[in-house]
């Protein structure tokens, strides 16, 4: 496993690219340097809704085939590899497939990496944590979601780091509502996570998913009233909650992709891809 004197994270070797058949869609930015901008808004259709949740049941199932393979000495490249088989033989593009340059089918985010780790060869070991977060675009919609796991057996302040983190999430999506403004879900969260003296990173949020990766709608983790959009119904986006055992200070590797705790203290994560209802939320990336 690729670490430092210190015993912390260090980049590994990547494995050449994966294919993905000519015959499924690709997203527009495919070979682009970035993606268009999102003019369409974050509301849609019944007909939209229920594509949305196609994508995101291909990339949960995905997530489930990588999970069973987890377990001491599996690296993330094995884990990443499962979950891109399954998502292009279900007629799907792994959405982080090329999106800004980014070189692999899914994110593996080990330990100390809060998100957007580079699946690599890394060799898990017993008690570790893994997070890994697929996104699946299939008919035109991206459904996207990510969990943590525990790797063999890992501590207690590990296991209840991840249990709570899990609940976190489901907070955020209790609070949901038409008519509140966004930052009730991050209110929800950072008092929830206050509570055992977690950090919540506060600069990598939610977001408005669907016809595009990303919209640009940010749903916030933390208390934040600057963020007063309005939810309504119809409305599709992420809640992805990060915690920490520690700081919520973070850098980034060289790839400018994989960030880590600047105090290297564990980190989780879980994400739904939701749609708000006349009452409040369905999440639509359940198996």
């Amino acid at each position: 496993m690729p670490k430092d004197a210190a015993g912390h994270l260090i980049p590994g070797r990547l494995s050449p690219t994966r294919q993905v058949p000519s015959t499924i869609a690709r997203p527009e930015y495919v070979g682009r340097a970035a993606p268009a901008q999102n003019t369409a808004g974050d509301r849609y259709s019944p007909d939209e809704v229920e594509r949305i949740r196609a994508a995101g049941r291909i990339a949960a199932r995905a997530i489930e085939a990588a999970s069973a393979a987890i377990r001491p000495g599996v690296t993330t490249d094995e884990l990443d590899r499962i979950a891109h088989e399954f998502v292009v033989s279900h007629g799907a593009y792994p959405s982080t497939l090329g999106y800004r340059g980014y070189p692999k089918s899914s994110c593996t985010s080990v330990n100390e990496v809060i998100c957007h780790g580079i699946p690599d060869d890394t060799v898990l070991e017993d008690g570790d944590l893994v997070n890994i977060d697929v996104t699946a675009y299939l008919d035109g919609y991206h459904g996207d979601l990510n969990h943590t796991f525990l790797v063999g057996d890992a501590s207690e302040e590990a296991a209840l780091l991840v249990e709570r983190t899990r609940e976190a999430l489901a907070r955020g999506i209790r609070a949901v509502a038409p008519g509140r403004q966004v930052n009730v879900i991050g209110r929800a969260i950072e008092a929830y996570a206050k509570r055992f003296g977690y950090g919540v990173v506060r600069d990598y949020t939610g977001h408005g998913v669907g016809r595009a990766f990303h919209t640009g709608l940010v749903i916030p983790h933390y208390d934040a009233p600057q963020y007063d959009t309005v939810i309504e119904p119809g409305m599709v986006f992420t809640i992805e909650p990060m915690l920490t055992l520690g700081a919520i200070e973070w850098d980034v590797w060289a790839d400018d992709w994989t960030v880590v705790t600047r105090d290297r203290s564990l980190t989780a994560q879980f994400e739904h891809t939701l749609v708000v209802t006349d009452r409040g939320a369905e999440i639509l990336t359940l198996p």
